[in-house]
């Protein structure tokens, strides 16, 4: 009986954990924050905030955020960065765009075709502030 019983739950917790590691993935899914702009949000653990999208030219384009979810002017930010799987990288540099775009960092190159690319950001705060590294995939549907 008491076999029995053990490999009852055995057999139950065998059965039990694609379930879990499922309603745990699809609970990582719900707290993914969406940004102002529609984009992807990283709250980096250095404090500071940025928000990721991307235009039609599919190059990336980078927004530091405040508190409330708005648009910090840029001072001395500067990002650099890889995207898209490790066999073909895309390099990435970032600088400021014009206009209506001058607190947008907007990358020089366009990212990789997809619609779920891998990115890696160097991310310096200031000129003489170490770089954060934050890796992320970002989707894009």
């Amino acid at each position: 009986m008491k076999t029995t019983l053990i490999q009852t739950a055995v057999i139950l917790s065998i059965l039990a954990s694609p379930l879990a590691i499922a309603a745990d993935d699809h609970k990582h899914e719900e707290h993914v924050s969406q940004g102002p702009n529609g984009g992807h949000v990283i709250r980096s653990k250095a404090g500071f905030t940025i928000e990721v999208t991307v235009d039609k030219e599919r190059k990336a384009r980078v927004i530091f955020l405040d508190k409330e979810n708005k648009a910090v002017a840029l001072g001395g930010q500067s990002i650099t960065g890889i995207a898209g799987e490790r066999s073909a990288p895309t390099k990435l540099a970032f600088a400021a765009g014009e206009d209506a775009d001058a607190n947008v960092l907007i990358s020089d190159n366009a990212l990789p075709s997809g619609a779920h690319i891998p990115m890696i950001l160097s991310i310096q705060t200031a000129p003489d502030a170490n770089a954060v590294t934050e890796r992320f995939e970002l989707h894009l549907h």
